[in-house]
């Protein structure tokens, strides 16, 4: 009986030591392939991969006005399709919403400026100010809400606070009880 659980100690040491030993294989060959791809992905090993080396433009705010504008004008086309009635209900010019908003962002990309930037965005205010000014809701007026609401909203709180006094109180008394 002994003898058997002998074998089986040495049998459990050997699969731990093959695991192991796969398990060190693998981080080795995990390591390899991290090592050959960080040195062949690095700009600095070869000129191979330039595309990763974008240069940086300064940004142009007169060329970006320009293309802001072309933008505004394509917009301000679309929207006289729409019946300025309707220009308050987004679903029917979404599209030419989406389409003005891509325009602004890729032609300040292009030019080599942020998006969005204080004078992009000051274009943006200014054509909402021009299509959508009238698109506000009307002020919402808050009123009490009726007397028997009022003192029940009141009361509840209040008598629920009571009861959680009564059982503190009420629990600590029978604290021999409990303990």
């Amino acid at each position: 009986m002994n003898d058997e659980c002998v074998q089986r100690f040495q049998l459990i040491v050997f699969m731990m030591d093959l695991n192991l030993l796969t398990l060190v294989k693998v981080s080795l060959v995990a390591i390899f392939v991290n090592a050959l791809m960080t040195r062949g992905l690095s700009a600095t090993d070869s000129d191979e991969f330039t595309f990763t080396q974008r240069p940086q433009l300064q940004c142009n705010h007169t060329v970006l006005q320009q293309e802001m504008e072309k933008c505004g004008e394509r917009f301000t086309r679309d929207m006289e399709l729409v019946h300025p009635h309707d220009r308050c209900n987004l679903t029917l010019f979404i599209g030419e919403y989406h389409v003005f908003s891509f325009c602004t962002e890729m032609n300040t990309e292009r030019i080599g400026c942020f998006w969005p930037n204080p004078l992009v965005e000051r274009f943006i205010i200014h054509i909402h100010k021009h299509f959508f000014s009238n698109c506000t809701l009307e002020r919402v007026i808050y009123v009490d809400p009726p007397d028997n609401m009022l003192t029940l909203l009141i009361l509840i709180p209040v008598f629920l606070t009571l009861a959680m006094v009564v059982l503190v109180v009420w629990c600590s008394k029978r604290g021999d009880f409990l303990a």
